[in-house]
């Protein structure tokens, strides 16, 4: 027997007819099954139809790995047409075989617009669990860890089923990234980067969010990662600050910006003291004399410029909870958005005495440029539980805005000097001890325009921040499951 059954979406005939034909010309392909959700479609003899209720469900995986009777089995995810590179596959079974592992992927051209681009992945590791990793359309995998994975999949996942897959397969054997381009597929998709980061917020996604926060909590237990929700009482017995809270604002190069981010932290109504303090990174663009106008108008106003001329967003965060001038409470305001209201600095500080917690975060509101509100609108994670928050965090890109921290764990823990995913880096720190802190109403403004620094992201960029993201989430698992082994 021929060592590979391939597996095609069948949407249409012509589409099909296309892939099919690339595949069957390797003498490696035994059989083409197609997974259409049509019944009665019109095949060849050297295809076979399966009927699916959804591509990504756990019955379609089943009928899969019912039908991998060959060494190996080949699935394509997209209803375009698949052009396979020379000796493509020839180079998926050989690294398959060589490195025994559960499923192989690798790089691949994308075109859009009839413009061929390279578009490179990135390896997979242990804290590469979230829904949304790229394997690309084409997956290859050994057939019996695929039966093994499927007959230990329990649950009739509609949306999760794929992704429960791989997690049970992971926990099996290596996935495996083959650096080299070796197919092309058209991509539909145009959107830019900071156009898609809202896609999981989705009222229509919600079921599919629940699902894949249930397989990956099974994932966790399945490798010992997962926490209980039980946390340290925090007393909030530091008093020697003079000020209850500050607004924290690291900034470069805002000078569009960052006088109605200062205004409207000046603005809060609160029943206690606050400062705001403006960590202004050697600004070159007048950034620097907004701040120090503001200063002057207003003692509430701490303008800090480093000593060192290497910090990014994290560093300057440090240089501010460091400094004197921090209050109890340390509350993030980025330097191109503004709080909600004047209320968002009390709602934040009362969220730690009624919730006990050691972070909160809040929910944000989307906007242009002007603040009007875009879609998707308001972001309010509600997957974040008190319950199971934690263990879902490590599933998603993103926790929340505005964040805010009891300084003196702050002090204790740093934030990492990164110019992105900081923020995401302390909230799994923080979760792994302590309450987070939820606030579900709007409390913030975000600002959609054309100098965010996720507007518009080239794939080195996306992959670089992806990559680190997941490797903060390696080291989260490992902490975890150090600490399950303690307990």
């Amino acid at each position: 027997m021929k060592p590979i059954n391939c597996f095609i979406v069948y949407d249409d005939a012509v589409q099909a007819e296309i892939t099919i034909e690339n595949l069957l010309q390797s003498e490696l392909v035994n059989a083409v099954y197609l997974l259409s959700k049509r019944e009665n479609i019109q095949v060849n003899e050297k295809c076979f139809p399966i009927l699916i209720d959804s591509l990504y469900s756990s019955n379609t995986i089943r009928k899969i790995a019912e039908k991998s009777d060959t060494p190996y089995s080949l699935v394509y995810l997209k209803n375009t047409p698949l052009h396979l590179g020379q000796f493509a596959l020839e180079r998926f079974f050989q690294i398959a075989q060589d490195t025994k592992a559960g499923m192989v992927y690798s790089d691949y051209y994308q075109v859009s617009g009839g413009v061929r681009s390279k578009l490179p992945l990135i390896d997979y590791q242990t804290g590469s669990v979230r829904d949304d990793f790229n394997f690309g359309s084409v997956l290859f995998f050994n057939a019996e860890v695929l039966k093994q994975a499927s007959a230990q999949m329990n649950e009739n996942f509609l949306h999760a089923g794929l992704y429960d897959a791989r997690l049970r397969i992971s926990q099996k054997a290596e996935l495996v990234h083959i650096d080299e381009y070796l197919y092309s597929e058209v991509e539909s998709d145009n959107r830019k980067s900071g156009e898609k980061l809202f896609d999981y917020v989705d009222p229509k996604n919600r079921q599919r969010q629940l699902e894949m926060e249930h397989a990956c909590t099974e994932h966790l237990k399945n490798i010992g990662a997962y926490l209980k929700p039980q946390f340290k009482t925090i007393l909030f017995d530091e008093n020697n600050f003079e000020m209850e809270a500050s607004v924290i604002i690291p900034v470069k190069n805002r000078a569009t910006t960052i006088e109605d981010a200062v205004r409207s932290a000046l603005t809060q109504k609160t029943s206690f003291p606050f400062n705001v303090i403006v960590v202004d990174n050697h600004s070159t663009d007048g950034t620097s004399e907004i701040v120090e106008k503001l200063a002057k108008e207003d003692s509430r106003v701490r303008h800090i410029i480093p000593q060192r001329e290497d910090l990014g967003i994290g560093g300057c965060w440090n240089v501010a909870v460091h400094s004197p001038f921090c209050g109890k409470f340390s509350v993030q305001l980025d330097s191109d958005d503004v709080y909600q209201d004047e209320n968002t600095l009390q709602i934040m500080v009362n969220a730690f005495y009624e919730q006990n917690c050691g972070m909160v975060i809040g929910s944000y509101t989307i906007t242009d440029f002007e603040m009007n509100v875009i879609p998707p609108g308001l972001i309010d994670h509600r997957e974040w539980t008190p319950e199971n928050g934690r263990n879902n965090a490590l599933r998603i890109n993103g926790l929340g805005a505005p964040r805010a921290f009891y300084t003196p764990l702050l002090r204790k823990i740093k934030v990492p000097d990164s110019n992105y995913g900081e923020d995401y880096a302390l909230g799994l720190y923080f979760s792994r001890e302590y309450q987070i802190g939820r606030i579900f109403q709007s409390v913030y403004l975000c600002r959609r325009w054309r100098d965010n620094s996720d507007a518009e992201l080239d794939i080195v960029t996306l992959n670089t921040y992806n990559h680190y993201k997941d490797k903060i989430r390696t080291i989260e698992i490992k902490a975890r499951q150090q600490i399950n082994k303690l307990s």
